[in-house]
């Protein structure tokens, strides 16, 4: 009778996990780009997206061109910008929160395609404090790492989508 019922529950196991992988599914930030063997992405010399694009380009086995070739898709980060706005004022009249603002323009070429322009914002607040200025900075330092592994992930999944 237990035997039985645990051949059932695996057999129900078995079957879930082949549906899972039959319709495609992964987990969140593990997207295949086996369908772009190489890439050449162009942006500026000391990009911090642009590094975190070229690890996801690594753990998904996607070489980085050297050149652009017109046979393979390209990547051009046009910008990624990093904008403050006031969301409330302490007493005294200094700031008490900001509302950060993370903007990333790129085109993608797709080989034999007119090039594509996307663009996003990413938002976050943040909460200033004058008396733990070395603690809030740390944290501002940690939202920025936050919004850029948000921004290259959304990369990727476009990228994954085109594909």
């Amino acid at each position: 009778m237990i035997a039985h019922w645990f051949k059932a529950r695996l057999v129900l196991l078995c079957l879930a996990a082949s549906l899972l992988v039959g319709c495609g599914f992964h987990l969140r930030g593990s997207l295949p780009l086996s369908q772009y063997p190489a890439i050449y992405v162009q942006s500026e010399a000391h990009s911090e997206l642009a590094a975190l694009l070229n690890q996801r380009f690594q753990q998904n086995n996607v070489v980085r061109l050297a050149s652009f070739d017109t046979n393979k898709p390209a990547l051009y980060l046009i910008r990624d910008t990093l904008e403050r706005r006031t969301l409330s004022l302490f007493a005294n009249g200094q700031v008490a929160e900001y509302e950060l603002i993370y903007k990333v323009e790129y085109r993608i070429q797709l080989a034999g395609e007119e090039a594509q322009l996307y663009q996003f914002e990413l938002f976050r607040d943040y909460q200033d404090d004058p008396n733990k200025a070395l603690a809030k900075a740390q944290e501002l330092e940690l939202l920025l790492s936050e919004l850029r592994q948000q921004a290259a992930n959304r990369i990727i999944r476009q990228l994954a989508r085109l594909g």
